[in-house]
Parts: structure tokens; C-alpha cells; sequence
């Protein structure tokens, strides 16, 4: 007679146990990415800024016409908005009012203005001026266009030599935020480099890196900049330019970094597997890069999206004073050169628009740092 063993019936987990079964089974990087999702004003401004930076990359495509483009029958012209619908009816395709010129009685200038009985239809991804996307694909396409050739649309007016200021804004908005990328990416090896040795060797070392970092950190950016910008040949590139500032705002905003680093290290230097590395034989630079670092990583990419703002603040600053990038190079900055007499805040108000720009990434990158910093937190709500 043969024993009859019952049959063990898998127990079927909640949806409860099954969500704190992943939660507890998820890497450091997806308990961030949860938490940080759940922010949803760090999403806001995270898709907020997809798009600058997506429009800023393909700038040739997104733009109707190039940098330096004019529209000589259209100086300080008014934004022309898109609609459907004017004294004449309505259509399914938007489109513009056509522009004429007329004399002013008081001033005598030639100005400008919309002649309501000609229509004008907006066609996207018509072909336009060739260019060339990131300087390397040939395109001739745009995002959008008018169906007449001899006419353009100027979504946010145009400036005193007739030169589209939304087309302007955005490869603006290219130039900006490599700036601060790229500054920022130097500042942050030069800090990993220089708070890592100071944090993990300590003693007379760390004293004297820590005095550097101090000289460093008191040196005013401004008159720096205007001793540099003077020197700078006035042969040089607008290319050359560029380089030239980033590298110099990249190689003096490392300091603050390098502090944070140095005082992570210095907490865990004497860890036990820190202790255990070391005694194994693994080198400094192993130490710190796989034992040492990985424990602070998230705060450090906290800090490194929180010193967006600054970079792009400095450049835009910089540029505004006539002490960055010079044009015809386009920036945040340089645009708002336009915009500091009175006559533009009278007559042209829409060239500050850049200003939106430079606000919106600046609080954008703020709100993220935020998110980050909350999702980074291990002791935040894991709920």
C-alpha cells in the first residue's frame, strides 16, 4: 500500500505582497526612479526641459530660418501669431495675415503692418533654407514654413535688422545649454579628481588642497572674465570663443563639488570595507572608484544638476555685459543684449523673450534638483 502525499498548492501572493516583493528586490537606481516619479513637479520640469534641449539640438529643423537671417521688409516687426479664423471667416489650415508697409506720420519710418485681406497659410515640414543639422546631415526641411516663398512668419517678431527672434531663441537655446553641460562636465571631473585624492589621502595633503580650493573659491568671476575676455585675440573664432569660456567657467566651478566630495570621503575612509579593500591590496584609485564613490553617488548627481543654473546663469550674465560669447555666435546672453534700452522695453517688448528662456531652465533645473534630492534620500517615504 502506497502513501498518498497531498499536493502542495502554490499560495498566490496579494497584489500587496507582490508590490513590497519588488519594492525590496529593486536596485538603488529604480528605488530612485520610483521616487523621483512620484515628484510631479520635478516631471513637469524634467519634460519641460526635454524639449528646450530637444529643440536646441535639431535647431535647424525646429527653426523656420537660420541665425542670421533677414527679413528686410520686416524690421522690429510685431510677433505674428497663427489663426484660423479672421473678419474674412474661418479655414482648417492656420494662417497669417500679409504685411504691407506704411509710413509713420509722427516718426516718418517705414513701418510694417498686417493687411487683413490677404491671407497667408502656414505649412509644416515644408522645404525652406538648406543647412546642415549639427553642422554634419544636409536638411532642407522645417518644422514650419509659409506656402509663400517670398513671405516669412515670425512667430516672436523680429529685432532691429529684421532677424527672426524665435529661430534666434532657439539655436540660443542650443549654445546655453552645451555651455552649461559642458561646464558643468569639466567642473565635475576636476572635482571628482581633486576632492578624491584630498578625501581619501587626508593629512598635509587635504590641508593644502583645501587652501587652493579656498584661493579658488574667493576669486570674483567678473573682473576674471573681463582681464581674460581682454586678452582673448580678437582674431579668434566664434568657435574658439566658445571653448574658451566654457573651459574657464568649467575650471572654476569645481571648488564647492570638490568640498562635498572630500567630506564624503573623509566619513567613510575608514570603513570596514574600505579597511578590507585597502588590506587586500587594491589600489587608491580602485578604492575610491568602486568601494568609495558608488556609496554618495546619487548625491553627487543631485549636486551635479543643481550647478546647472549656475553655469547658465554665468554665461548669460557674462554674454549680457559684452564679456562672453560675441556674435554672430547666438546665446541667451547675447540676445538680451539687444533688450537693455528703454526704446525696447517701449517698442519691442517681445525681445526679452530670451529672458522667459534663461528663467524657465534656471527653475526648471532648481525643481529637478529637488526631486532628485528628495528621491535620493534612503530614509524618504518608500511607499
Amino acid at each position: 500500500m502506497t502513501d498518498v502525499t497531498p499536493e502542495t498548492t502554490p499560495t498566490k501572493l496579494t497584489a500587496e505582497e507582490r508590490r513590497r516583493q519588488k519594492f525590496y528586490s529593486a536596485s538603488q537606481w529604480t528605488l530612485i526612479w520610483w521616487r523621483f516619479r512620484r515628484h510631479k513637479a520635478a516631471m513637469v520640469a524634467a519634460m519641460i526641459l526635454a524639449v528646450m534641449a530637444i529643440s536646441g539640438l535639431f535647431a535647424e529643423v525646429v527653426a523656420p530660418y537660420g541665425p542670421t537671417t533677414r527679413d528686410a521688409k520686416y524690421l522690429d516687426g510685431a510677433p505674428q501669431i497663427p489663426m484660423f479664423c479672421d473678419q474674412n471667416g474661418c479655414s482648417m489650415r492656420p494662417f497669417v495675415h500679409g504685411v504691407s508697409t506704411k509710413r509713420d506720420p509722427v516718426t516718418l519710418r517705414a513701418v510694417s503692418v498686417p493687411d487683413p485681406d490677404k491671407r497667408v497659410y502656414v505649412h509644416f515640414f515644408a522645404k525652406g533654407e538648406a543647412n546642415h543639422i549639427l553642422g554634419v546631415i544636409p536638411n532642407t526641411r522645417h518644422l514650419f514654413l509659409l506656402d509663400d516663398p517670398k513671405a516669412k512668419l515670425h512667430l516672436w517678431g523680429t529685432d532691429d535688422l529684421g532677424r527672426d527672434v524665435f529661430s534666434r531663441t532657439i539655436y540660443a537655446t542650443r549654445v546655453s545649454l552645451s555651455i552649461g553641460v559642458l561646464g558643468v562636465m569639466i567642473s565635475f571631473v576636476l572635482a571628482l579628481i581633486i576632492g578624491g585624492v584630498a578625501g581619501y589621502a587626508g593629512g598635509v595633503l587635504d590641508s593644502v588642497i583645501q587652501r587652493v580650493t579656498e584661493v579658488i573659491r574667493v576669486v570674483p568671476i567678473i573682473p576674471l572674465y573681463m582681464g581674460l575676455a581682454a586678452a582673448m585675440p580678437k582674431e579668434w573664432s566664434t568657435t574658439q570663443v566658445y571653448f574658451a569660456m566654457t573651459l574657464i567657467l568649467g575650471l572654476f566651478g569645481w571648488p564647492t563639488l570638490a568640498r562635498r566630495i572630500r567630506s564624503q570621503l573623509l566619513s567613510i575612509r575608514n570603513e570596514d570595507y574600505v579597511v578590507a579593500a585597502r588590506l587586500a591590496g587594491a589600489r587608491p584609485a580602485r578604492i575610491i572608484g568602486r568601494h568609495m564613490l558608488p556609496s554618495f553617488t546619487s548625491f553627487i548627481i543631485v549636486d551635479l544638476v543643481i550647478s546647472f543654473p549656475y553655469m547658465i546663469l554665468s554665461e548669460t550674465a557674462l554674454s549680457f555685459v559684452g564679456l562672453g560669447l560675441r556674435p554672430p555666435t547666438v546665446s541667451w546672453g547675447v540676445l538680451l543684449q539687444q533688450a537693455q534700452s528703454v526704446r525696447v522695453i517701449e517698442q519691442t517688448p517681445w525681445l526679452f523673450i530670451p529672458a522667459i528662456f534663461v528663467v524657465v531652465a534656471v527653475l526648471a533645473f532648481t525643481v529637478i534638483g529637488d526631486g532628485l534630492r528628495d528621491a535620493a534620500d534612503p530614509y524618504s517615504d518608500s511607499h
